[in-house]
């Protein structure tokens, strides 16, 4: 059974509470939009970090993380990538390796829009956790907290940070 904290579009924004809501966390999931390698190495020091770089990710990140990262965990066919899209209306970019292969879990950010939703045609769950950073127009800073034990969703979690 692992729990993980799954965050997006920090862009170089740094909230102490990141690690209060992680603390029972196996692993941290960053959707992109890291734009700060200090942010990227705080959370990889506090749990195991995996990450994908997004559009506003330059430099170093883009040696780090990958575009597109694909991995298990548990039983779990996990797909990250920033720009993806949602459920009916995947990113021309990830849409044809979504429908040829499709994941159990999809994760993305890039829209700073908080969505958890079953896609019943492909029968995998997508998760944008939304922004947790202060930068654009989301009117709450969020972050998704999950459980996968085996093949198995539980306590998917939604955390406000307030404000931007």
């Amino acid at each position: 059974m692992k729990r993980v904290g799954i965050i997006s579009d920090t862009h170089s924004y740094w909230d102490d509470r990141y690690l209060e809501y992680f603390e029972n966390c196996d692993e941290i999931w960053h959707a992109g939009d890291i734009c700060s390698t200090q942010l990227a190495e705080r959370l990889a020091a506090f749990r195991p970090f995996r990450a994908v770089c997004g559009n506003c990710d330059g430099g170093d990140l883009r040696l780090l993380y990958p575009e597109v990262l694909r991995f298990r965990c548990e039983e779990v066919d996990v797909l990250m990538k920033h720009i993806g899209g949602y459920p009916g209306h995947y990113d021309r970019s990830i849409s044809r390796q979504i429908h040829a292969k499709p994941p159990h879990l999809f994760i993305s950010g890039h829209s700073h829009i908080l969505k958890v939703q079953y896609d019943t045609e492909l029968g995998l769950l997508h998760i944008n956790p939304g922004a947790a950073g202060i930068q654009g127009w989301q009117q709450q800073r969020t972050l998704v907290r999950l459980t996968i034990d085996g093949a198995r969703f539980s306590d998917c979690e939604v955390v406000t940070l307030g404000g931007r």
